[in-house]
């Protein structure tokens, strides 16, 4: 979108609890809206606070520009190539906020989104297109897309310092929602927070995170992806990375080191394939019962403070929840292990494996794959699929009510899959954003994105999806494909990951 305001006199003014911003004013008509970009909810994390627990910004004087993307802690992209354009910007202002609003200033007090970004707990940029307000702020909600310590500097265990202080990022980014939105015209008490991947595992992680309770009124996690670590394996792998920078394993130790010597040194440690090496008999084995994060070092670990179990925090609440996933969120990795499967026949490697049981009725429901390709969707199954059941399960049987799940399955022309990420946006109704031809392909339709943009807006608008809750007895979801449906879902990959048992991580 472009901005129609030409001159500072005509720019929205918001005044916040530390200081006056000001944004842009972006469309026209019902198009209308105004962003505010680069917001500091938090002091930049160096010098003494650099893996500290975030604290208010300084107030300033006057009226700050809000007008261009604040830094990111983002520093290296998960990848030369990612799914979601995902940029990065210079600074040490890292935690800041974007707040996109049809109505700053105004009285009202419209329903808000807060988005927490994907990218593996490592990488990921609240500023990504995908991620702008604008066609939630036409359909009259107020948008938040927050940032967060990533990779060590958010997740790495630090003796003397606070455990998992991007969670800790996310909650005081919630905080400051609370005691600002009202100003954009935003209503603090109806918050709904929504991310995809590692952002859909922090939607979950914030139920079991004692800093924000109190902070949301409902949860959408897209391809939530948590399974965190012991402290103890989070210990151990910080004290590895502090025997890699030949410093000791404590809060002076790791604040003598730069941030790009600890960034070199993680991607060191990034793990091998699981099953690189073993007879195809066992590669399967490998994969399934190995790290859910594979090669990603660090990630939200369990702590009293900062993440409770987090299964058993969200069967105890009351906080309406929509889960869902795509078909095949990692299916590709099938393809990327083939060269280890050799010439074997993978149903039988199916069959000889920890899911053996299920082996046949896999491959039964997914016609459409062969080879590595079922090995895949195990993968899809144990990181995203599986999870949903054992979150939905656990929130059925502790008595909370308000459940619904969705499984997204528009395929890309080009390959045939639904891969991670295809969906987001469709649910921020933004097809012509960067790069949404390459997910989805060149035909993605524009009524399956009105449809679930709907959805996404009237559950942010009232705490309810318009199809049936999620039971273990019935296990329906909406499939948002053409045409959309209601049907039984993710029935077998709850017994897929009832088999997985304690290999979850």
């Amino acid at each position: 979108m472009t901005d129609d305001s030409t001159t500072t006199a005509d720019a929205p003014v918001v005044r916040t609890t530390h200081g006056a911003v000001r944004g842009v004013w972006r469309g026209a008509g019902r198009e209308r809206s105004a962003a505010f970009l680069g917001i500091p909810f938090a002091a930049p994390p160096v010098g003494e606070l650099r893996f500290a627990a975030p604290v208010p910004p300084e107030p300033w004087e006057g009226v700050r520009d809000a007008v261009e993307p604040g830094p990111t802690p983002q520093r290296r992209p998960f990848a030369e190539v990612t799914s979601i354009p995902e940029p990065s910007y210079p600074g040490d202002a890292t935690l800041n906020v974007n707040v996109f609003t049809p109505a700053p200033g105004g009285e009202d007090a419209l329903p808000v989104l807060v988005w927490i970004h994907g990218g593996g707990y490592k990488a990921g940029s609240p500023s990504s297109p995908w991620y702008d307000g604008a066609a939630f702020n036409r359909d009259g909600v107020v948008t938040v897309s927050v940032s967060y310590r990533l990779g060590f500097d958010g997740f790495g265990f630090i003796e003397g310092a606070p455990a998992n202080r991007g969670l800790l990022d996310q909650a005081a980014a919630l905080a400051w929602v609370r005691d600002n939105i009202a100003a954009f015209g935003g209503d603090p008490g109806r918050v709904t927070i929504a991310g995809q991947s590692a952002g859909g595992g922090s939607v979950l992680a914030m139920f079991a995170c004692p800093p924000a309770s109190g902070l949301f009124s409902g949860a959408i996690s897209h391809s939530g992806a948590l399974d965190p670590l012991p402290a103890d394996e989070a210990r151990e792998r910080s004290e590895r990375l502090a025997a890699a920078l030949s410093v000791e394993p404590t809060l002076a130790g790791f604040r003598s080191v730069s941030e790009d010597a600890i960034l070199d040194a993680t991607d060191a440690m990034a793990a091998p394939p699981a099953g690189a090496g073993l007879p195809p008999g066992e590669v399967v084995d490998a994969m399934l019962t190995g790290p859910a994060f594979g090669g990603i070092t660090f990630i939200p670990y369990l702590d009293d403070a900062t993440l409770t179990d987090p299964v058993a925090a969200v069967a105890a609440s009351d906080v309406p929840l929509v889960m869902g996933t795509v078909a095949h969120e990692f299916t590709f990795i099938g393809q990327m292990m083939a060269p280890l499967f050799g010439d074997a026949d993978v149903p039988d490697l199916l069959r000889g494996s920890v899911v053996g049981p299920v082996a046949d009725a896999h491959v039964a429901a997914h016609p459409d794959l062969s080879g590595p390709l079922l090995v895949g969707q195990l993968m899809t199954d144990k990181m995203f699929r599986g999870p949903l059941v054992r979150f939905l399960a656990a929130r059925a049987s502790g008595g909370a009510a308000s459940s619904w799940a969705y499984d997204f399955r528009w395929p890309n022309a080009s390959n045939g899959l639904v891969a991670h990420c295809a969906e987001i946006p469709f649910a921020f109704d933004l097809l012509d954003a960067p790069q949404v031809e390459t997910s989805s392909g060149p035909d993605a339709p524009q009524e399956l994105a009105n449809e679930m943009h709907a959805d996404w807006v009237g559950f942010i608008s009232t705490g309810a999806m318009p199809w049936q809750q999620w039971t273990p007895a019935e296990s329906l979801a909406k499939v948002y494909d053409t045409p959309t449906r209601v049907e039984e879902r993710y029935r077998l990959e709850g017994e897929i990951d009832a088999l997985l048992g304690g290999h979850h991580g």
